[in-house]
């Protein structure tokens, strides 16, 4: 350890140089070495002493000392084990100095030296008087105060934050009880001491914030009933305490959520939180909106947490809520009324309980109020200089935000329908539409709509609530929907009308009747000059078309005309939304009329397709072919007809129809992976829409795709051949066996074709191909196992998953470890089979599981070495955390398969990691662990073990300090 005077110079000299690099303005390599040099030096052996160093040397500069005090904490916190044991209570001593150095700031500085303190106190298990000798370094005056307030406040979050130590389950628990658990009456009466001590002291924030934190550790009982609550309080009138008052508060609140076992204590706080509701006009006054989010949150926050008192105790707790409702309506601004939002969704879950019917009965006046509130917050703001062309001044991030925050109070609303009734809610909405056709209807002109923000704010409400509206409701809809469809012409009155009659077109099919009118306004607005317009028009449409589809079915002709002379003006979304509506009285035609409808529809799609493919000459019009095909898919993947498994389905004879022409498109534009990508899912849905009906299709489909792969090697030709290997797989229903041979004939050429693939390209170039690749494998696998894994192609593809596993994107590697998993399971006793029978009904995987097994076995002990090498460092080096979960259970299932091999490979693996890395202790007790739960038969537990070690190995070592060495990926070889 260093000693108290200062290091020489020369000891971290590069370091200054290394941070002046970083902060100064010179070349990107110059900053690259710079970091890499700071790296290495963090994790060195001579950082122990050269921070020391900074941290007491009078001429470095305070940018090198935080760094000096981060590199310190990170030192303790990953590479402690690098300190001989005997020699912790110096280091504790020579980190007590400096906090006591540090005290008085600066604050940045004493903040990381009191989280290394912290740190250390939590691994050096041997110290048990922690919290008294740290008050005995630090003292107990004004800066020594405040220094162990700030070593308080971490305590508990470095404790009970994640895993960050080498400490075991058990270890940790011990270690936690002992520091915080132990302590906790001993800081309660620090923390009251230090309160009562000056005026400044009862208002410090670090004072409110070091309760916060300890409140996992002090009964919340305990605080509520010592003179730190009224402290508490009392800073919510001091501005610097505020807002950490208000976070101890809620914290508090949060710990009461027990409320049958904190009773007596709620019933403490509750009336010393309503006694603030006078504050609120007070603080609308002087505009002090920091301060009225801040207590807009403090009442939400107390009725979340006590929502079911609420319900039970109404007159009692009604104070609260109306403290709640208060903050809701005078928020001129809206700026803090979405933190009531959750509050009322919670009141509302136990309202609407008979349970509770007394308490619905006593809120509903507030419900009532509420909704008054909501629909008046709705209104688009009024410009003050008549300019409406733009209300949010042009800050388009405030007016995103308006739009969202919207639907946010149209969920308020919904639950204002739930406990007062829809009709209340929208006979509300219906009277404000009156009152503005009363008072300005007759003054609107197509150019001019007074107060439109009046008239649509309700409008938008009827949108907001229509999902809680039923198709029976006969009372307000009907005297609603005749003002819908003549609307002024306004453009955000028009928007919102369109998408209100598009919510309700469930309603519309119980009542058609007013059908006519209806869809006539929307199929007007499509002529509107609005984009937006247009837009809602065609997504109400869509509506329109799948509810009411049986009353329209007739007019199948005439919406054919309308579709085929508004497509071209319409943006891509629209085409495909107003695609999807008509695609439904498509597919509601009779089986004998359905082949002449749907070729109706279709056919001049695919003349403009063929029109679109023959002038693309540049992206954007090949862009144009792309986004094309995906409107003949909407209508293959809607239109599915029922048809008897002898008789001929009319869709798929249209789609034999047109798949020369796809063939041929997709044969021109190889090169451009939108079109085939858009075309494979064309032929997909063919393929999951019509199933086993499409078996006259599959020769020729099946050769496209295979010599389309072989020339792109695009991986969306494996995910179509993958869906083809589900849907006509061994066993499947009205599948015979020469079909299902063949299948797993076309499945053996895509995989030979891939396997030559990776045999000239590196991985890294083919990430997409390869999610694509194992995805077909698994289902290869597990249709196909014993026709897979006997095949010569099961070695090199086992070879091809260990060079996939190279990769560091997370869709390829959860692919790859999902068939790694799925293949380690036929080595077992439970494989991942199908469940499909076959034609004699005997399962579609073979009786003689026991030779797959043994050839699954087999291959592993060749290869199970390589494979826990490159699963177990991609754990510790390269994989992303999402795949940490798959990459431990491939290695779980080879620790069931080769129980005795695993420890000496997980051993040679460990070894070959950079130096110094892991220790020979860290490595024998990995290596002892995993032994000792096989030998109780916890196997399941290596998982955890292994997943703990390689966690521990990133922290300490974010990257590979010099690299992977010989643990870099053998180049893939394929000679098939």
């Amino acid at each position: 350890m260093a000693s108290n005077g200062a290091t020489p110079h020369a000891d971290y000299g590069p370091v200054l140089v290394a941070l002046a690099t970083m902060q100064g303005n010179v070349e990107r390599a110059q900053k690259t070495q710079a970091h890499e040099y700071l790296e290495k030096f963090q994790k060195s052996q001579q950082a122990w002493t050269s921070t020391h160093a900074m941290l007491r040397s009078p001429d470095a500069t305070t940018e090198s000392k935080l760094f000096a005090a981060t590199t310190l904490k990170g030192k303790v916190n990953y590479d402690l084990d690098q300190v001989p044991r005997e020699s912790l209570p110096a280091l504790r001593q020579t980190i007590l100095s400096l906090v006591a150095l540090y005290r008085t700031g600066p604050r940045p500085i004493r903040i990381q030296l009191c989280v290394c303190l912290a740190i250390l106190a939590i691994q050096m298990t041997e110290w048990k008087d922690v919290i008294q000798t740290v008050v005995a370094e630090v003292g107990t005056d004004a800066e020594g105060g405040t220094c162990l307030l700030e070593f308080l406040r971490v305590l508990p979050e470095e404790a009970t934050t994640g895993r960050k130590t080498l400490l075991t389950d058990e270890e940790l628990d011990l270690r936690i009880k002992e520091l915080l658990s132990d302590n906790a009456a001993n800081v309660l009466q620090l923390l009251t001491q230090y309160a009562q001590s000056s005026s400044q002291a009862s208002t410090d924030p670090r004072l409110l914030e070091c309760i916060t934190s300890w409140l996992r550790e002090i009964p919340v009982d305990d605080v509520v009933t010592s003179p730190l609550l009224t402290i508490i309080i009392d800073a919510l009138s001091a501005s610097n305490g505020f807002e950490a008052a208000v976070d101890c508060l809620c914290a508090i609140f949060k710990d009461t959520r027990e409320v049958d076992a904190y009773l007596s204590t709620i019933q403490v706080l509750l009336p010393r939180i309503v006694a603030m509701q006078p504050k609120i006009a007070q603080i609308m006054t002087d505009e002090d909106l920091d301060t009225f989010k801040g207590l807009t949150r403090l009442f939400a926050e107390a009725g979340e947490a006590w929502v079911v008192l609420i319900a039970r105790m109404p007159q009692q707790f009604r104070p609260l809520v109306e403290c709640v409702l208060e903050c809701a309506a005078r928020d001129r601004d809206r700026e803090a009324v979405s933190l009531t939002f959750n509050f009322w969704y919670e009141m509302k879950m136990y309202l609407v309980l008979e349970k509770y019917i007394e308490a619905r009965m006593q809120f509903a006046d507030v419900f009532s109020r509420l909704d008054d509130i909501m629909l008046k917050h709705l209104e688009y703001p009024k410009p003050e200089d008549d300019d409406e062309s733009d209300l949010f001044d042009g800050d388009r991030e405030l007016e995103e935000k308006f739009r969202e925050f919207r639907h946010a109070m149209g969920d308020v609303l919904k639950d204002c329908c739930e406990v007062i009734g829809v009709t209340e809610c929208l006979s509300k909405s219906f009277r404000l539409i009156q009152q503005w056709v009363t008072r300005y209807g007759a003054q609107a002109t197509n150019t001019h709509v007074p107060n439109w923000q009046e008239l649509e704010a309700p409008l938008f409400s009827l949108r907001a609530m229509g999902r809680t509206v039923g198709k029976e409701e006969n009372i307000i809809l009907p005297q609603i929907m005749p003002l819908l469809v003549q609307v002024p012409e306004h453009e955000k009155v028009r928007f919102a009308a369109i998408m209100a009659l598009g919510r309700y077109t469930e309603w519309t099919a119980e009542h058609p009747d007013f059908l006519e009118p209806q869809l006539n306004f929307i199929i007007n607005a499509f002529s509107h000059p609005s984009k937006e317009v247009v837009r809602a028009a065609a997504l109400s449409l869509r509506y329109f078309c799948q509810d009411c589809r049986h009353l329209l079915r007739d007019h199948a002709i005439q919406l054919q005309k309308f579709y085929d002379s508004v497509l071209d003006g319409l943006p891509q979304a629209s085409q495909e939304e107003v695609t999807e509506g008509v695609a439904c009285i498509v597919s509601g035609q009779p089986s004998d009329k359905l082949y002449d409808i749907f070729k109706l529809y279709c056919d001049p799609l695919l003349k403009r397709l063929m029109a679109k493919a023959n002038a693309a000459q540049d992206e954007k019009g090949k862009l144009a072919v792309a986004d094309h095909l995906q409107l003949l898919t909407v209508f293959i993947s809607m239109v599915t007809p029922y048809v008897e498994p002898s008789a001929e389905n009319p869709a798929v004879k249209y789609c034999q129809e047109i798949f020369p022409v796809l063939g041929t498109i997709v044969d021109n534009f190889l090169d451009f992976s939108p079109i085939c990508e858009r075309i494979c899912r064309c032929w997909r849905e063919m393929v999951l829409s019509y199933r086993t009906a499409t078996k006259p299709m599959l020769p020729a489909l099946a050769d496209k795709l295979v010599s389309c792969f072989a020339a792109s090697k695009q991986g969306c030709f494996l995910w179509t051949t993958d869906a083809i290997v589900r849907e006509f797989s061994e066993g499947a229903e009205f599948v015979d066996r020469n079909t299902s041979d063949a299948i797993y004939h076309f499945c053996e050429q895509q995989i030979i074709s891939m396997l030559r693939a990776l045999n000239n390209v590196p991985p890294e170039d083919l990430p997409d191909v390869i999610e694509d690749f194992f995805r077909l494998l698994i289902d290869t696998l597990l249709y196909y196992p014993a026709k897979l894994v006997p095949s010569p192609l099961f070695p090199p593809i086992l070879s091809a998953a260990l060079t996939a596993l190279t990769l560091q994107q997370v869709p390829p590697l959860t692919a790859t470890l999902h068939f790694l998993r799925d293949a380690l399971g036929y080595g077992g006793d439970n494989p991942p089979q199908s469940s499909l029978t076959g034609p004699d009904d005997k399962a579609a995987t073979p009786d003689d599981l026991p030779a797959i097994r043994q050839a699954v076995q087999k291959l592993m002990l060749a290869e199970g070495e390589l494979l826990t090498q490159r699963v177990l460092t991609g754990m510790m080096f390269t994989f992303p955390k999402d795949c940490f979960p798959d990459a431990s259970g491939v290695l779980l299932g080879l620790v069931e398969l080769v129980q005795v091999q695993i420890t000496p490979w997980i051993a040679r693996t460990v070894q070959m990691v950079p130096a110094g890395t892991v220790s020979q202790a860290e490595l024998q007790k990995l290596l002892g662990q995993i032994e000792q739960r096989i030998r109780d038969g916890e196997i399941r537990k290596v998982r955890y073990l292994i997943q703990d070690f390689c966690n521990s190995y990133r922290r300490r070592n974010v990257a590979p300090r010099d690299g992977l060495g010989r643990l870099e990926a053998a180049r893939f070889r394929f000679s098939g």
